[in-house]
């Protein structure tokens, strides 16, 4: 018996911009949430920034609040002259159970360093340093790294930005299309800039950076040398190297069958090889259990 059911919308595409496949409504509008981080990462590099790769992929993160990517936050955060106080994210607890669990047992605080966005606030803050603009106002959508940044979305997605808000870490939030969405993540897999070959290079060589050892978007790069990317409220992106890229928004908001829809889509149009696709979707989907005993899993259905 069929429990539950997730719908969602989805769109293949390549570097072009060009539809591959698409299930559901390939212009309809989404907030991409921090599968965003890719384009902000760009704007950063177009801007002067530099980092190591493990800074560079912090920034582009939706960490799990590990302590190594704490560390790499507050190295980032102290080589530019700084401390946690900089930040403008808000102070929350750690994505990972593990990494939340242990700083409860400890006594320790929600900070803005634990925040899941705080690589991506240092990574706002040094580009505003490289181009001596106020680092006081960097998340303000006038502020010339925020401009920046809808510059970036606008080229790549290849559509003019019709809405903005503000996502959960303060930024600015420019909603996209899923057809804009998966050939902006496209465009960079296929690396033909030498900013999108920058940002690649760091991804794939720190991929525990970008989300956490053993969690999906790492499992991802690792295994196929993918940019792998989740949002908030039922996004995901991948893209591979051969520029081809899905973008996934799940109707409800729900995490849970963002990457196994992702690997099926581009499993069946031959992006990736289905059995890779079956093993990284054995390791990351949930499995309904009785006791220890599984009695039931999550399984894709493509229309």
């Amino acid at each position: 018996m069929v429990e539950s059911r997730h719908l969602g919308a989805a769109v293949i595409a390549d570097s072009a911009g060009h539809i591959v496949r698409v299930v559901g409504d390939a212009h309809a509008s989404v907030y991409p949430r921090s599968t965003l981080k890719p384009l902000q990462a760009i704007a950063m590099l177009q801007l002067g920034a530099r980092f190591a790769d493990d800074e560079l992929a912090l920034a582009t993160a939706s960490h799990c609040g590990s302590s190594e990517h704490l560390a790499v936050v507050e190295r980032m955060l102290h080589d530019d002259g700084r401390d946690a106080r900089a930040l403008q994210c808000p102070a929350q607890w750690p994505l990972g159970r593990a990494e939340l669990v242990a700083l409860q047992q400890k006594g320790l605080p929600a900070t803005r360093v634990t925040m899941n966005c705080s690589g991506k606030h240092a990574g706002f803050l040094r580009a505003s340093d490289a181009i001596g603009a106020d680092p006081q106002r960097y998340l303000h959508p006038e502020h010339p790294v925020q401009r920046r940044v809808a510059e970036v979305v606008e080229q790549y997605t290849g559509e003019p930005i019709h809405h903005s808000a503000r996502d959960g870490c303060g930024a600015p939030l420019h909603a996209t299309s899923l057809l804009g969405l998966a050939g902006a993540i496209a465009r960079i897999a296929a690396g033909e800039t030498v900013h999108e070959q920058r940002l690649m290079a760091a991804i794939t060589a720190e991929p525990w950076a970008i989300d956490g050892r053993g969690r999906a978007n790492t499992l991802v790069i690792e295994r196929l040398g993918a940019i792998a990317k989740i949002g908030a409220e039922g996004l995901v992106v991948i893209g591979v190297p051969s520029g081809v890229a899905v973008a996934v928004k799940i109707l409800d908001g729900s995490m849970r069958a963002t990457t196994p829809v992702a690997l099926a889509l581009l499993a069946s149009v031959g992006a990736i090889d289905a059995d890779a696709a079956r093993e990284l979707t054995d390791m990351v989907a949930e499995r309904a259990l009785a006791g220890d005993e599984e009695v039931g899993r999550l399984t894709v259905s493509l229309s």
